[in-house]
């Protein structure tokens, strides 16, 4: 999918709607794949023909925000005006999808790539991925509510250990603790979630809207607001001496390993 935008948007199955990050190596979530992801999801939403989505990787799943980016807009001093305010209108998009959404994992899913995969109502991962939030390490914090995310699948202690650990977890853990649904066997992710999405494609729109609402009421409140209050802390963190050494140490390492 070299030549195509990322991310790919095909239609793998009647009324299902795959959504591919295809950005070599690590499907970063650039600025330009954000906007494109975003404008995806428009189409999406206004398609009567559409029953179900399944969001996935080329290769991997996505290693997070584009360090690259980033020492530019802390020389800038406009982190939320450039990135994180767009990132978060967008995975709240994706939370708020009015179709049911499955994400497939494979390879790993880390920093922003967890975030934008914890939108989805299912997520599947391979045997052997790896899934974290590991921005502590960058000297920040997760920007588009992936703490909150976290925390609602897998309560306080395990949240804290994701975010104050910064340690990716197997995908055999994340499914004991709860963070995603179900494993499949290696290079069976996009096979199992487009299952999962056939199925739910069968269900009836409006019934898949209602339980969605219900099981969003049952909580109180979007993760997109807290998301939103806590851009700030994310500003602050980003601007400061340790988020600047994170990032400019990151850069020298050269990692594709998270972002």
């Amino acid at each position: 999918m070299p030549n195509a935008p990322s991310p790919v948007l095909t239609f793998p199955h009647a009324a299902v709607a795959q959504i591919t990050l295809s950005n070599p190596p690590v499907n970063a979530l650039t600025r330009p794949a954000t906007r494109r992801l975003r404008a995806v999801l428009l189409e999406l939403a206004d398609d009567a023909a559409i029953r179900a989505v399944v969001l996935t990787g080329d290769r991997v799943f996505s290693a997070g925000s584009d360090i690259s980016e980033m020492p530019e807009m802390q020389d800038r001093g406009d982190v939320l005006a450039r990135k994180s305010i767009l990132e978060n209108a967008t995975l709240e998009m994706l939370d708020d999808l009015p179709l049911p959404t499955v994400a497939a994992i494979d390879g790993f899913a880390l920093g922003g790539g967890l975030e934008l995969a914890l939108c989805c109502d299912l997520v599947v991962a391979d045997a052997g991925a790896r899934l974290g939030l590991p921005e502590i390490d960058l000297g920040v914090i997760p920007s588009s509510g992936g703490s909150m995310r976290a925390l609602r699948r897998v309560g306080q202690a395990r949240a804290a250990e994701l975010v104050l650990l910064g340690e990716p977890i197997s995908a055999e853990t994340a499914l004991e603790w709860g963070l995603i649904n179900r494993v499949a066997p290696r290079g069976q992710s996009l096979s199992v979630a487009l299952g999962l999405a056939q199925t739910l494609a069968h269900k009836s729109r409006s019934a898949v809207r209602a339980n969605k609402r219900a099981l969003a009421l049952t909580f109180g409140e979007s993760p997109g607001l807290p998301a939103q209050r806590a851009l700030p802390v994310f500003e602050e963190a980003f601007e400061s001496a340790d988020g600047r050494e994170g990032v400019r140490a990151f850069l020298a390492k050269e990692s594709p390993e998270f972002g």
